[in-house]
Formats: C-alpha cells, sequence, structure tokens
C-alpha cells in the first residue's frame, strides 16, 4: 500500500504546492469523480439491459422500482458532467500556468487524450437511455461525421452499424462506454499521475529561495480529503435535487425541434450553421487540435515559471485577447444570422469557397489587423503569443457553445432563453 500511496505522492513535498487556491486539487478531483463513475457504472449494470426494445424500459424500472436507483443514476449521470467540466479547467490551469512544456510536453499530450477520452465516455453513455434526447442529440452528433472529407460517410456507417441508429449502434455504445473507454481512461490516468511524480509534482512558481519541503501527511493529504468530501457533497445535492434527463421512448419516425447534439458537442453545431461542413467538422477542429498539440513542442525563449498568465503582460494581452474574440464572434454570429449569408451572397462560387474559404480568410484579416495594432506594439515574446491564441479559440468556443445550448431554438434559429 505505501508503494501505491507513493505513485500519487512522494514523502515531502514543497509548501507553496499545497497552498489553497481557486484551482486547487483538480486532477484529484477529477481522479474521484471517475471512480465515482466505476462504482455507480457498475450498479447500474445490474439493471440496464442494452438493447432498444428494452433499453428504455429497464431505465423506467430502475428509476421507479429499484430502491435509490434514480438516486444512484443521477450520481453517475452528474459525476459525467462534473467529470467533463474539472477535466477541461484542470486541462486550462495546465496552460495558464505553463505546464505543458520542456519535461512536462508529453504529459499535456496525455492530458489532450484524457479530456477526449471524457467526452466519448459522455457520448456513449448519452445513447444509453434510448429516450428521444438521446436518440436524436446522437443523430445529429453522428451525422457531423458523416462531413468529414472522403471517408465521412463509410466512418458514421462503421460507428453506428448502419444508416441509422440500430440495436448496433446501442451494443457498440454500451461496450464502448463500459469497458473499453473505461479501461483505457484508467491506464492512462494510472500513466499520467506518474509522469507528474516524475516532473517533481505540480508546477508553481519559482523563486530565488529554497524551496521549504513538508510531510506530505497531513499537509496535503489533509487538504484533498476536505476538497474531497466538499466534492462529493457537491455532487450529492445535484443527485437529490436534479435527476438525469429522460423524455419519452426514443421515436425513431419523430423528430424533435430543435434537435440539438450534447451540450459539449453545441460548439461544433454552433458552426455548422456559419461554415460549410468541411470546414466546420474537419478543417477548424483539425486546425484547433493541432495547434494544442504542437505548442510544447516550439521553442521558447524562457524557462516555464510557474506563474498564471506568465508575466503582467502577458495577464493584460490575454484579457484584452478574451474580449476581442467575445465581441468578434457575438458579432460575427448575428451579422451571419440575419446580414452575412454568404452562401447566398456568393452564390455563384462553390459551397466550400463561399461559406468556407471566404469567411474564414475574413477572420483570419481581422486578427492580422487585431495583432498588427495590439499585440505587436506591446512586444509580447513567443510564449505570450500562443497564448494570446490559445485565448482566442477558448473564447470563441465557449461563446458558440453557450449560443448553441442556449440561444438556439426551433428550427436552429436565434432566440432568448426564456423563448425556447
Amino acid at each position: 500500500m505505501g508503494s501505491v500511496f507513493l505513485h500519487l505522492h512522494p514523502k515531502r513535498v514543497t509548501e507553496a504546492s499545497v497552498q489553497f487556491n481557486r484551482t486547487f486539487g483538480l486532477g484529484g478531483m477529477a481522479a474521484l469523480l471517475i471512480v465515482i463513475q466505476i462504482i455507480t457504472g457498475v450498479l447500474l449494470r445490474f439493471y440496464y439491459a442494452p438493447y432498444p426494445a428494452e433499453a428504455y424500459n429497464s431505465i423506467l424500472f430502475l428509476k421507479n422500482q429499484v430502491l435509490f436507483g434514480q438516486f444512484i443514476r443521477n450520481i453517475h449521470y452528474w459525476s459525467g458532467v462534473f467529470l467533463l467540466m474539472i477535466a477541461f479547467l484542470h486541462f486550462i490551469r495546465v496552460f495558464f500556468t505553463g505546464a505543458y512544456r520542456d519535461i512536462r510536453n508529453i504529459n499535456w499530450l496525455l492530458g489532450l487524450v484524457l479530456l477526449i477520452l471524457v467526452v466519448l465516455l459522455n457520448f456513449t453513455g448519452y445513447l444509453l437511455p434510448w429516450d428521444q434526447l438521446a436518440y436524436w442529440a446522437i443523430t445529429v452528433s453522428t451525422n457531423i461525421i458523416g462531413y468529414l472529407p472522403f471517408a465521412g460517410e463509410t466512418l458514421r456507417t462503421m460507428i453506428i452499424g448502419g444508416k441509422e441508429l440500430n440495436a448496433s449502434t446501442l451494443q457498440s455504445f454500451y461496450a464502448f462506454h463500459t469497458a473499453v473507454f473505461p479501461l483505457l481512461l484508467l491506464l492512462i490516468v494510472t500513466y499520467h499521475f506518474w509522469r507528474v511524480r516524475k516532473a517533481g509534482g505540480i508546477l508553481t512558481q519559482h523563486t530565488s529561495e529554497e524551496p521549504v519541503m513538508i510531510p506530505v501527511v497531513p499537509n496535503l493529504v489533509f487538504k484533498e480529503v476536505i476538497v474531497a468530501l466538499v466534492l462529493v457533497a457537491a455532487l450529492f445535492t445535484f443527485a437529490v435535487f436534479f435527476n438525469a434527463p429522460l423524455l419519452e421512448k426514443a421515436n425513431p419516425t419523430f423528430s424533435m425541434n430543435p434537435t440539438k447534439a450534447p451540450w459539449y458537442f453545441a460548439g461544433v453545431q454552433e458552426l455548422l450553421i456559419h461554415f460549410n461542413p468541411l470546414f466546420a467538422a474537419f478543417i477548424i477542429p483539425f486546425g484547433v487540435l493541432s495547434f494544442l498539440a504542437l505548442i510544447p513542442f516550439l521553442q521558447y525563449q524562457e524557462l516555464p515559471n510557474g506563474i498564471w498568465f506568465i508575466s503582467e503582460k502577458g495577464q493584460h494581452s490575454a484579457k484584452s485577447t478574451a474580449k476581442f474574440s467575445a465581441v468578434l464572434t457575438i458579432i460575427c454570429i448575428v451579422l451571419n444570422q440575419y446580414i452575412l449569408k454568404f452562401e447566398i451572397l456568393l452564390s455563384p462560387l462553390p459551397a466550400f469557397v463561399s461559406n468556407g474559404i471566404v469567411p474564414l480568410l475574413i477572420l483570419f484579416l481581422l486578427l492580422t489587423v487585431f495583432y498588427r495594432f495590439y499585440l505587436k506594439p506591446i512586444k509580447l515574446n513567443k510564449e505570450e503569443l500562443v497564448q494570446a491564441a490559445f485565448v482566442f479559440i477558448l473564447t470563441a468556443f465557449i461563446i458558440l457553445t453557450l449560443t448553441g445550448i442556449f440561444f438556439r431554438g426551433k428550427d436552429m434559429e436565434l432566440t432568448f432563453p426564456w423563448n425556447i
């Protein structure tokens, strides 16, 4: 047991690494939620039947007939949501503290893979209730795959086992959700923790003074237990007062309006409204993932210092870039919805040009202007420029996601949330 414990923690850590802050213990919270997911998932397996004719009724039986069945299902559902949000926040924290470079670069890639796995776990679990919400949300999401060039439709057919969702789809999603992805997640998380341990723990701010070393027990472990208890209390509170969604049984002949993808894919679905599918479903997401995968391997002038936003200039430029990105994204959404419909204005051109290349070139032009007249004069170094690019993408993604979730009503028209 001592060896297992030392896999997670050394005997002594720096005093700075155990200070309470707003992002304390995000990695540990994610690990705890994975454990809760596994435990509640195993309990749900005793009653769930992964067949279209029985899946929905098994959820109803669990909800209405099994003691604490609804409560366990709620915990499983909300822990999945919490896990995705906390993993996302942890990913952001790692970036903004510079803990993605040098000896930590491989761990950054592992974190990116883990974040994708958490999304896939939520995605495959979303279909299992086999209700209207799940059926049509997964239909929309898998249709996005069909937009990929060359093999998109073939890949979609392979994933869902046919032209539309069927028994094979449910069986495949069930197998991936309960076996394949959890196993991959556990293996990569274990290696991820080991690499964090080998890198000296979390990255803290460097000082000229010799770091003060203190025992892990009780200094760090006690605080981790407190954070874990608060997390479990919040999770159980959500599970008591908010039920996991469940509509009527899936009806392939009756489509919901609006038909929305799961909330974590709402940003991509929103992109599809504004860009040609080739760009929205492939080129833009691939470009963003490539950027995230490559940034640890760029040549930087200074070593990572553990300081949030790198420097005062970095903090100032990040705030300004976030404001610029938010305003630009909102303006582009509104203009494209009501005025600048490129596919109509440039109808003689092919769709991928009028509604893909043209708006993307306009976006790059605006970014060039912002860089030329704001970022360049304040003379940011390479790390601060990379951070500005990351902030722009992050802010735009959040605005697109919030728009897709809260401001799209019937026929995916823009509206206010209270009108949906």
